[in-house]
């Protein structure tokens, strides 16, 4: 056992009369390692731009209603009446009614 140690320790397998095949098969494995290794580096990529966007739709939902409660509010008839008061105008003390027109028919 000690044997066998040592000559995988000092590379007698790389050179004995076999070695083309450990070759392809140490090439075949350092591919594979590098395929690996690359494809979790774009995995954690793509998990960082997906918790970036995330958080951007998070603060672009939290801005749109922001906006569509203040336009709630602009859209009130009191601040409609304060908005115009400063032009003159004023609410009719009358009510609006119907006009009906008959035809002649």
């Amino acid at each position: 056992m000690r044997k066998g140690l040592l000559d995988i320790l000092k590379g007698k397998f790389l050179v004995s009369g076999d070695a083309p095949k450990n070759w392809m098969f140490l090439l075949f494995a350092s591919f594979l390692a590098a395929m690996m290794i690359s494809s979790s580096h774009r995995a954690d990529k793509k998990v960082h731009e997906i918790a970036a966007l995330s958080e951007e739709v998070r603060k672009l939902k939290s801005e749109f209603f922001e906006y569509r409660s203040t336009v709630q509010q602009l859209k009130l008839e009191s601040s409609l009446r304060e908005s115009v008061a400063v032009e003159g105008l004023l609410p009719s003390k009358n009510p609006p009614y119907k006009i009906k027109v008959k035809s002649s028919k």
